[in-house]
């Protein structure tokens, strides 16, 4: 799967908003867009009024760098939402947030979505005491997610625990005081969701 490799502080400044891409960094006075709140390049400091089209464009940009998702992907992701009962910008928040990389981040194993795919992706996690390392692999309502247990000590694991410890876990997700991780007790809300995404301009690029 194609991956942004550039400065990913770049995508930040691009949108004009923090999207938390770099973990601690974001919340310190090393941020770019705290330092230089206008776009990246030459061009970066003169402000174009987008078109309809382009600021739908850049919602969607933006939902996409939020959570760490390519295009071929994303467009999977909302044709799943479009086929669900229910609101269709809704149903797109809730698949993304039912990712597992998404779950770790939120459960505080990751300082950063990028890291928690990471984690995800070298083995660390157990869903219902079996190892996923699918970073895409979307978690159902009962699901228990752990650390596995030869990997607990881990050094980054560890910081981010302690780094993270005072971090709000959402109301969707009940976090084991005991253990890193926790249980999934139902899918998330629009109202659990705290990211400013316009999702109703997702769905109205999708539906040209």
């Amino acid at each position: 799967m194609a991956r942004y490799k550039d400065e990913q502080c770049r995508i930040c400044r691009r949108e004009g908003q923090k999207l938390f891409l770099k973990g601690e960094r974001c919340f310190s006075d090393k941020c770019s867009v705290s330092r230089r709140n206008y776009g990246p390049g030459q061009h970066g400091q003169k402000k174009a009024k987008l078109s309809e089209y382009g600021t739908q464009l850049r919602e969607k940009q933006k939902t996409k760098s939020f959570y760490g998702v390519g295009e071929k992907q994303f467009r999977k992701y909302f044709e799943m939402a479009s086929n669900k009962k229910g609101i269709t910008g809704e149903n797109l928040l809730q698949i993304l947030e039912s990712r597992l990389d998404n779950v770790v981040y939120r459960f505080g194993i990751g300082s950063s979505r990028a890291q928690a795919r990471q984690i995800v992706n070298h083995g660390l996690i157990d869903v219902n005491g079996k190892k996923v390392d699918i970073a895409s692999y979307l978690v159902k309502a009962g699901d228990v997610i752990a650390i596995r247990e030869i990997k607990q000590n881990k050094g980054i694991i560890k910081i981010n625990e302690e780094a993270n410890s005072g971090r709000p876990v959402p109301t969707w997700l009940e976090k084991d005081a005991n253990k890193l991780g926790g249980k999934v007790l139902r899918l998330a809300t629009r109202e659990d969701i705290d990211l400013p995404v316009q999702e109703h301009l997702i769905v109205e690029l999708y539906s040209k």
